[in-house]
């Protein structure tokens, strides 16, 4: 495996810079927000690397645990912030962790068990990048599909409530956006496995390859992944749409959109 040194990072750092520069002569917006995601980028992945460093010397339980929960509220913020019209108080931060808890951590305990059978089943040279890539993927996902619920609900109010007047339940009158919802958060995901292999080759097994991992040992891996993200993607994205379809009626099946903030 090739090393890299600090010179070679910041060769490529320029890239971004000049990006930047370019945005800013075209009276860009995201200049600000390109420079300070990358600087977010590299002390975000040192930091995590010198944690690992220690929590690969300390593989309790605990640690792995602590961890695994310090990633999952810092996605569940994520979800949170990338909705326009969230949910208002601790609602718009539960829905999205809540989901993610149930399909990501479900899953990953699943394949760490029965599928690759550490020992012991924690190890955090696994737990932590399987689990890492399924709630990176989640998030997306739930939160594509939360904010094209909240949104589709919003903008056609008045058809929801029309549909419940002449006698649908809450269920039938936001079940095509609820669908929606749900389409909206697979694509992404769906699109990645058509494209796999094909179009492009994926972050994890482009990395083993790197590390100079036989290619049929890389492929086998990558494609676990894959389906291991896909099912925790749908998982996660399904149950954050019901309970955010939930939410937006009240107790008598009313449309309540007061539960929800202003963009």
């Amino acid at each position: 495996m090739v090393e890299l040194s600090t010179v070679d990072l910041l060769i490529a750092s320029l890239l971004v810079v000049l990006l930047a520069l370019l945005s800013l002569r075209q009276q860009s917006n995201i200049s600000r927000q390109l420079i300070i995601a990358a600087v977010r980028t590299a002390v975000q992945l040192t930091l995590v690397g010198l944690v690992l460093k220690v929590l690969f010397e300390n593989a309790t339980l605990g640690w792995v645990t602590l961890m695994a929960l310090f990633m999952l509220f810092v996605a569940g913020r994520e979800v949170m912030m990338r909705q326009e019209r969230r949910f208002k108080g601790w609602w718009g931060y539960a829905a999205g962790t809540f989901s993610m808890f149930l399909s990501s951590f479900a899953i990953t305990v699943f394949a760490l068990v029965v599928i690759l059978g550490n020992d012991p089943w924690y190890e955090p040279q696994y737990a932590i990048p399987l689990l890492g890539m399924l709630l990176g993927n989640t998030m997306s996902g739930i939160a594509i599909a939360m904010d094209r619920l909240t949104h589709a609900a919003w903008e056609q109010r008045h058809i929801i409530e029309a549909r419940l007047m002449l006698g649908e339940t809450a269920n039938e009158a936001i079940s095509g956006y609820r669908n929606q919802a749900v389409r909206s958060g697979m694509i992404p995901i769906i699109n990645a496995m058509a494209a796999a292999g094909v179009v492009s080759l994926p972050g994890m097994m482009t990395g083993q390859i790197l590390a100079g991992t036989l290619p049929v040992e890389a492929v086998k891996y990558q494609i676990l992944i894959m389906f291991l993200v896909s099912a925790g993607t749908g998982l996660g994205t399904l149950a954050a749409v019901h309970i955010g379809a939930s939410r937006l009626f009240d107790s008598r099946q009313r449309l309540c959109l007061d539960r929800l903030r202003e963009p």
